[in-house]
């Protein structure tokens, strides 16, 4: 009898081998061979799933912004707020391996984003979604007065995501083996001027 084979798995099972080969080589050493092998897989089996290491590098950023909003919704349910934004804030910096790592995978992603209307279309969404979620925690945050800055929310929300990006290319590019860049301390100043 066949083996039913489980596909959204595999396609998981190919993204997560990608993340690691990112990780040690590069994009560049992230080939399809390379990913094939990684995963325990023939170099042919990942043609049905991703027939162009393109297609599996825009499902790796699909599959980390999806999975870094399943952490973000775990943190924030029943929160408002400062708490809120600080909580999603926490899932969005790289500070952990497995932060680092999809760091890694959104920064090339990026960088092929520049020359492609697609790929900057998916980026662009992503963005705006998070734009105005933490939109929503600041508005909470100035109702219930904790809250006070003269900066408008929009422009603080802005700064707050470019700060959040930025910390994804530092974090990637920092040494192997150092994971503590002062993030966290850097978001909680933050928090600090717009609460003072």
């Amino acid at each position: 009898m066949p083996k039913i084979v489980d596909h959204d798995e595999r396609r998981l099972e190919l993204v997560d081998a990608t993340w690691r080969i990112i990780a040690r080589l590069g994009i560049e050493g992230a080939t399809m061979r390379e990913i094939a092998t990684e995963a325990g897989f023939a170099n042919g089996a990942l043609k049905p799933y991703f027939p162009t290491k393109d297609t599996l590098l825009t499902f790796a950023f699909s599959h980390v912004f999806n999975r870094t909003n399943e952490r973000i919704a775990e943190v924030t349910a029943g929160k408002a707020g400062i708490a809120a934004l600080r909580a999603f804030c926490v899932e969005v910096l790289p500070l952990d391996e497995e932060r680092i790592n999809e760091a890694r995978i959104v920064i090339p992603f990026w960088q092929k984003a520049i020359n492609d209307p697609g790929k900057a279309a998916i980026h662009r969404d992503s963005m705006e979604q998070w734009h105005a979620a933490i939109l929503e925690y600041l508005a909470q945050a100035r109702k219930s007065g904790d809250v006070s800055s003269a900066v408008d929310d929009s422009t603080v929300a802005g700064h707050l995501l470019n700060m959040l990006l930025g910390a994804q290319i530092a974090a990637a590019l920092a040494p192997h083996g150092q994971a503590d860049l002062g993030l966290a301390e850097q978001l909680e100043a933050f928090l600090a001027l717009l609460t003072r």
